[in-house]
């Protein structure tokens, strides 16, 4: 990642010195104009310093006297503990469930969107992207309604190689599958290793889209202890492995949805190492690992396969585009048979997105975009995480993540995170409950709110959002 802003630095280092007391509760901050001179930076800089610190609930800035540290300073709260989800497989069958919070809401303009897990639609590159397509259809001509079959456009499948150096992997071009976005690479993976019936274990909570395509497949799933910053409990897995008949394991590696924990990748190698024995594949979904917000990028599961028994799985819908549906994966030993499955249900992917993500990434351009939209994702996260400290109970735990842009928020115990789902629709506020993200019923107080379309006009969402939270805890509903 490119360097930190120097109003961010700013705004970090007053983060830190409010914290430990060097300014008080309603104290005043120092005046832009001196702090610009003491620490040598431009009064533009102090400013936006400032404005953060406001989103932040650390300032408050009062007309023709300056700003002045807020009386009610949010405090840390506590991130949610280790999972602890039903020990024994369970059937999944949660399609009523995520038709009528998935498909009605996310797309409803009139609702503050801080639900569906979608990229902002201004730190896209579709202008970019389209650009490049209409220039390649006009330079391809009829080639460019042609189909383009499994394994997919070459010239792509040679800059995801490339991309692929700073996750760890050594590749070949040929080992890559492009898919119409990582769902279905997931689900081809899926395909690939299990049989109806077999049982998957995946972490808990995890994003809902696994939910849909283990039922589509009809297996089961094992879900395993997780932590909100460490990933998978290795000593849970190893457990369930000695005691269950499991066919296949599933994780997102970096940043998982809705955790947004990282396996660190010395545990990655771990877990590769304790699956291997047992010839248990790995499906590792990746979507989220290019927006990391420390400045290397995390390890890949992959980057430990020996043996071909992990199936890397990723696209671009998070950081490019979601509409282009381009994704990929490279299934190690179960190349042959994801290409098929590929070519046997949806036969190809459309052939100017592939073109025009190749020719992005062969320009720089998408590294440049990697560092534009982590910067900013950081401070969404980190300003939606100071609202809601700062207008939630202050008994509830939430995530810190170092990626991605979800947030995953432990209530009070009283709270029925579905009633608050539908109560914060009649508030105009689209979120997701956290009975979406387990075949059981442990995350019934539990809601992640996405922080990509964070902006100030999200702060009264949350204020409104805090107090129906705060009438449920009372009992006024």
């Amino acid at each position: 990642m490119g360097k930190t802003p120097k109003y961010q630095q700013v705004a970090d280092q007053l983060t830190r010195l409010i914290e430990e007391g060097a300014f008080g509760p309603g104290a005043a901050a120092p005046s832009v104009r001196k702090l610009s001179q003491q620490w040598k930076v431009s009064i533009t800089t102090i400013l936006k310093a400032y404005y953060l610190l406001e989103a932040r609930g650390l300032l408050i800035p009062r007309p023709r006297s300056g700003f002045y540290v807020s009386n009610q300073l949010p405090s840390a709260p506590l991130e949610p503990a280790l999972s602890d989800p039903e020990p024994d497989p369970s059937t999944v069958g949660m399609r009523e469930l995520i038709t009528m919070i998935v498909l009605r809401d996310t797309l409803n303009p009139k609702l503050t969107q801080l639900g569906a897990a979608h990229p902002a639609q201004e730190l896209t590159a579709t202008r970019q992207l389209n650009r490049i397509m209409a220039s390649a259809a006009r330079r391809m001509g009829d080639r460019a309604g042609l189909y383009m079959t499994p394994p997919g456009n070459k010239p792509l499948r040679q800059q995801i190689v490339r991309h692929a150096v700073v996750a760890g992997c050594t590749l070949d071009a040929d080992e890559i599958i492009i898919t119409s976005g990582c769902g279905e690479a997931v689900s081809s993976c899926l395909q690939a290793v299990c049989r109806p019936g077999d049982t998957v274990a995946v972490e808990s909570p995890i994003c809902f889209d696994v939910f849909q395509y283990m039922e589509n497949l009809g297996l089961k799933a094992l879900e395993i202890p997780t932590h909100p910053r460490d990933g998978i409990s290795l000593e849970a897995l190893g457990f369930a492995l000695e005691n269950n008949s499991v066919q296949a394991c599933l994780v997102i590696s970096n940043f998982n949805n809705p955790l947004g924990s990282c396996i660190p990748d010395e545990r990655k190698k771990a877990l590769v190492k304790l699956l291997a024995p047992h010839d248990i594949p790995l499906i590792e979904n990746d979507i989220f690992g290019d927006i990391h917000f420390s400045a290397k990028r995390p390890l890949s599961a992959k980057a430990f396969d020996t043996q071909g028994l992990v199936l890397w799985c990723a696209s671009f819908s998070k950081t490019l585009s979601p509409g282009l549906r381009v994704g990929w994966t490279a299934p190690g030993r179960y190349r042959s048979t994801v290409a098929w499955l590929k070519y046997s249900t949806s036969l190809a992917t459309a052939t100017l997105p592939q073109v025009a993500v190749a020719e992005f990434m062969a320009e720089g351009g998408y590294r440049k975009h990697l560092r534009r939209i982590r910067r900013v994702y950081q401070d969404r996260v980190a300003e939606l995480r100071r609202a809601v400290i700062r207008f939630f109970p202050s008994d509830i735990r939430v995530t810190d993540p170092a990626g991605g842009y979800l947030l995953w928020i432990e209530l009070p115990e009283c709270i029925d995170a579905l009633l608050l789902y539908k109560t914060a629709l009649r508030e105009g506020i689209a979120i997701t409950p956290g009975h979406l993200f387990s075949t059981g019923d442990r995350y019934g107080n539990f809601i992640r709110l996405n922080a990509a379309n964070w902006s100030d006009g999200g702060t009264p969402a949350i204020r409104r959002l805090g107090r129906v939270i705060d009438r449920m805890s009372s009992g006024k509903g």
